[in-house]
């Protein structure tokens, strides 16, 4: 037995690469998939299913996967770009098999494929505006006219290709079409464009070529050359399969790829149109495509999800042909569970209110050791320094105790973690009536010991304010308000963009071991959430954002 008749099929795509195998349909017995993305932004969230879905049935079945880019429209194309969605890959644990792959490679043999097809009297060069196209073209319930250029000699239509490819006209002149059937119910088989004018420059081929040919034309015959099996595509792409199907039938292709089709990723509470997203960017509603809030990969990467949150995150959801939307909390729970079990936990007190222990000694400290992992022993341990001069979280101390108060008051004692139980003794407050200070007590016979007489009201985080790290906190949240920022096509979708999608604090401070804390590297602040540090961070400035909250609070929010 083959090592793939041991593989269980986990998806409808892979029960059909298994029949494919078992029928002796792949050529080779190799599984051959691609990854093609346009260089015209970066990748978002929906492109990483894909790229799981590619790379990942090419290493299931033992196969390989390509990552080629479709460049054939330079004027929005950048290798920014290219060096961005290069990384992401990589960044998600992938690797493609051999070099980067480009459809530029191919452009003087989809060339030499458009002569062929105008040689078979199959195509034909059209001198339609693209006004008089569209007019031409009909519609779903009207079929569409012949142009009149349509039927112009072989010679005619070879002469005139020519001289698009030498330059001699201008952008919108002409273009090179096929004869299918204008009368075709499907509208991308009433004679679709293959060759358009494009007088600029290519971040590939440079200025070699002033006409590029269209993705329908380009695509399939590109998965040709390369030798791959299954070309799968999302469904808006279902309705070009049959334009696929001809090309290859009508072209003498080394390789008989077949297209497949499955669910896009649609997320709620945020959007993944590539335009709509260089918007946000253009008009500075974000820092730019790697800003936390945004749903790119190189964005959610900042944040601090992992490689492995993400493609959890992606076999949660599954490969089916049933489009739907999943909620933005499962894509969140996916890093809290990777975090919950990776991430070493630390303290962080991100507004804070400064604590002064009376009873204990004016530069004195003592030094307390704490997991880095309550579940992990073998993460060892940090330690943290405790001192008269402490600080802790604003919003743990109440003057006027709320009921069911877990937290620090006046008289009140709480339980600092991992060190002393503290009572306060005294408020300070300055002219305003805020309050600054709180004078408080120690009891050093609850050092790891529960307190005799008294109960303390609950454990707090704390940092000493001596020996600890000043950092910026950025707590980041949802980057719109709505479920669906599209759903109603009369209101611009940047209407519902969330004025409070994030807060910089810049006062916090974080204990002293992490000090020389890296970019990207990931933790725990213990009561707060899981948090990653910025490449902002330099040696003067830690900086960390915030990845998620312990627990889905969005639902509570939104149900005030």
């Amino acid at each position: 037995m083959s090592k793939q008749e041991h593989v269980k099929p986990t998806n409808f795509i892979h029960q059909i690469i298994e029949s494919d195998i078992a029928d002796e349909k792949v050529a080779g017995g190799q599984v051959v998939t691609r990854f093609p993305p346009e260089p015209n932004g970066y990748l978002h969230i929906g492109h990483a299913k894909s790229i799981c879905l590619n790379f990942g049935t090419a290493a299931k079945y033992q196969g390989q996967c390509n990552l080629r880019f479709d460049d054939t429209n330079p004027e929005k194309e950048s290798q920014e770009y290219i060096d961005a969605i290069a990384e992401d890959v990589r960044w998600l644990g992938f690797k493609w098999d051999g070099d980067i792959r480009y459809t530029s490679d191919y452009f003087e043999q989809l060339y030499q494929w458009a002569l062929y097809l105008i040689a078979n009297g199959k195509a034909y060069v059209d001198s339609l505006s693209a006004h008089e196209m569209r007019e031409f073209r009909g519609n779903l319930t009207e079929a569409g006219k012949n142009s009149p250029y349509r039927e112009r000699s072989v010679a005619e239509n070879l002469e005139l290709f020519e001289r698009m490819r030498n330059g001699e006209f201008d952008e919108g002149d002409c273009a090179l079409r096929v004869k299918i059937d204008m009368a075709a119910p499907n509208m991308n088989l009433r004679d679709p464009v293959i060759y358009r004018i494009r007088k600029a420059h290519h971040h590939q081929t440079g200025d070699k070529w002033c006409i590029y040919p269209s993705y329908d034309f380009a695509h399939g015959q590109s998965d040709a050359l390369e030798g791959v099996t299954h070309s799968i595509c999302t469904l808006e792409f279902e309705d070009h399969r049959p334009l696929y199907d001809w090309f290859i039938a009508n072209l003498p292709v080394p390789a008989q790829p077949r297209q497949y089709e499955f669910a896009r990723l649609n997320l709620n509470y945020t959007i993944t149109s590539k335009r709509k997203l260089k918007l946000l960017v253009d008009e500075k509603h974000v820092g730019g495509w790697d800003d936390p809030r945004m749903p790119t990969i190189s964005g959610l990467r900042r944040r601090g999800f992992t490689p492995a949150s993400i493609r959890n995150f992606c076999d949660m959801i599954g490969v089916t042909r049933s489009n739907g939307v999943v909620d933005m909390g499962m894509l969140e729970s996916a890093v809290r569970d990777d975090l919950d079990t990776n991430a070493p936990r630390a303290m962080c007190v991100t507004r804070p209110l400064k604590v002064t222990v009376s009873n204990f000694a004016e530069g004195e400290e003592e030094w307390f050791e704490l997991p880095a992992h309550p579940k992990d022993e073998s993460m060892g341990l940090r330690k943290v320094s405790f001192g008269r001069n402490l600080l802790i979280e604003q919003e743990d101390f109440e003057e006027e105790k709320p009921r069911k108060w877990k937290r620090l008051a006046p008289g009140d004692a709480v339980r600092l973690r991992g060190a002393y139980v503290i009572t306060c003794n005294e408020v300070i407050k300055d002219a305003a009536g805020k309050v600054v200070e709180l004078i408080c007590s120690y009891d050093p016979a609850t050092k790891g010991e529960n307190p005799t007489g008294y109960k303390p009201n609950g454990v707090i985080h704390w940092v000493n304010a001596d020996h600890s790290v000043p950092c910026e906190v950025r707590l980041y949240d949802r980057l719109f308000t709505e479920a669906n920022p599209e759903a109603d096509k009369a209101v611009d979708f940047q209407t519902h963009l969330n004025a409070g999608s994030l807060e910089v604090l810049t006062d916090s401070r974080v204990e002293i071991g992490l000090k020389h804390a890296v970019a990207e590297a990931h933790y725990q602040f213990e009561r707060l959430g899981y948090f990653s540090v910025d490449k902002d961070s330099d040696e003067s400035r830690l900086v960390f954002n915030r990845t998620v909250t312990l627990r889905d609070s969005w639902v509570k929010i939104q149900g005030k």
